[in-house]
């Protein structure tokens, strides 16, 4: 069940979830109220975690502030959640066309054309999932293959409890390179957005 909120009524209401058997698009998304987050993966529907914790929340500050800074006067943008990315396969931008919205903790998108006031239609060029309890295992595999598929140029998995960073970069066949980790003393420098670097430390 979830819970959505009869603006007619002026209550909040349990309802049915949408059929699992139906592949939605992003003109149905476009028409749901739920209460909770929810993406849309491959026409299905994803639930996101409850409210994050303060370790999540505090390196998704972080990180962002630094990038809001950096970017400052550039071309790029930064963007935190919630901000919907609807991710076409083979061009098809229509929103019924359309079957993934996700929303990343952070991303960031060099390509204004990309940018409407919905959101991101297309590939971010640098995306950050920070996980908790309740999603790493979406975000290391679900969220690592959709992206590596939609042809985000680098890819962030933090991982607040472990303290450490795992950053991933595609390659010229369109395949995430082989992982590296960044943890205690280490600075990550973005591939991606060249310039930026940040400390481990200064994350967490």
């Amino acid at each position: 069940m979830l819970t959505i909120y009869n603006e007619r009524e002026d209550r909040e209401q349990l309802v049915e979830e949408p059929d699992p058997s139906i592949t939605y698009t992003y003109a149905d998304y476009l028409q749901w109220r739920f209460k909770e987050r929810l993406e849309l993966i491959k026409g299905h529907i994803y639930k996101m975690s409850p409210a994050p914790a303060p370790k999540h929340q505090r390196a998704a500050i972080s990180i962002s502030a630094a990038l809001f800074v950096f970017l400052k006067k550039k071309k790029c943008e930064v963007f935190p959640a919630p901000f919907d990315v609807r991710l076409p396969v083979k061009n098809k931008k229509k929103d019924n066309e359309v079957t993934t919205v996700v929303q990343p903790d952070i991303c960031v998108i060099c390509d204004e054309t990309k940018i409407d006031e919905r959101g991101c239609c297309g590939a971010p060029d640098l995306v950050i999932e920070i996980l908790s309890p309740h999603n790493s295992s979406h975000d290391v595999k679900t969220k690592y293959e959709l992206y590596e598929e939609a042809g985000v140029k680098e890819y962030w998995i933090v991982n607040p409890e472990i303290e450490n960073v795992v950053v991933f970069i595609l390659n010229g066949k369109g395949k995430f390179e082989q992982a590296k980790v960044y943890a205690g003393d280490g600075t990550i420098s973005s591939v991606v957005i060249a310039g930026f670097k940040i400390k481990v430390s200064e994350i967490f």
